[in-house]
């Protein structure tokens, strides 16, 4: 289950900033999918007045985290690759791995931006990068790409919908809402495979 991101951040009290930089570093590239990045986001721009910041500080303070965030997974695949992942394992499963990298396959570099906006998938890109040996000044220029136009457009959805009234004072269905967007291309890339399999049953 996804943590609630307004939750969290009021949590942090005076700290917000250095939690939501822990929070993205973590997500991008420390292996653990399961953190409200988009919602984590769009909600600090929401709540930017009563959490007692500015929206510019959560770009200033989230986009070096998440580019060091994809820095941290890509020289993991480097360093260890496949044997970071186990069968059997709850988060380090290799079909996680694989189906990052069938997605760094088809996209190449654009992975790294086009994965961003992928929760799960963007976790494990980067490792699938440095798994595949990806040059590191290629990666590093689409890592930045992804990484600084993610955290952007997140931000800037956060602060258009933070001039809508309803939005503000019903922040928990804008959470579920955006949970909903974000996990919509993993479901479906599953009912993907669940068809083909069966056409290949079915042929079989």
């Amino acid at each position: 289950m996804i943590p609630d991101a307004a939750s969290i951040l009021h949590a942090f009290g005076p700290w917000v900033l250095a939690g939501i930089a822990l929070l993205i570093f973590i997500e991008s590239g420390v292996l653990f999918p399961f953190l409200p990045g988009d919602s984590l986001l769009v909600t600090a721009a929401v709540l930017a007045g009563p959490l007692g910041i500015q929206p510019w500080q959560v770009l200033v303070v989230a986009i070096p985290a998440a580019i060091l965030g994809d820095q941290t997974g890509y020289w993991l695949g480097r360093r260890f690759g496949r044997r970071l992942f186990r069968e059997g394992a709850r988060v380090l499963r290799p079909e996680r791995l694989q189906d990052a990298e069938r997605f760094f396959a088809k996209y190449g570099g654009g992975s790294l931006v086009l994965g961003r906006f992928v929760p799960i998938v963007r976790t494990y890109v980067p490792v699938a990068a440095g798994t595949a040996h990806m040059s590191y000044r290629r990666f590093l220029l689409w890592n930045t790409t992804g990484a600084t136009l993610w955290v952007v457009v997140m931000t800037v959805v956060g602060l258009l919908l933070g001039g809508i009234p309803f939005i503000v004072d019903n922040i928990d269905v804008l959470m579920i809402v955006i949970v909903l967007i974000s996990v919509l291309p993993v479901v479906v890339a599953v009912l993907r495979k669940w068809r083909a399999s069966r056409r290949e049953s079915a042929d079989s």
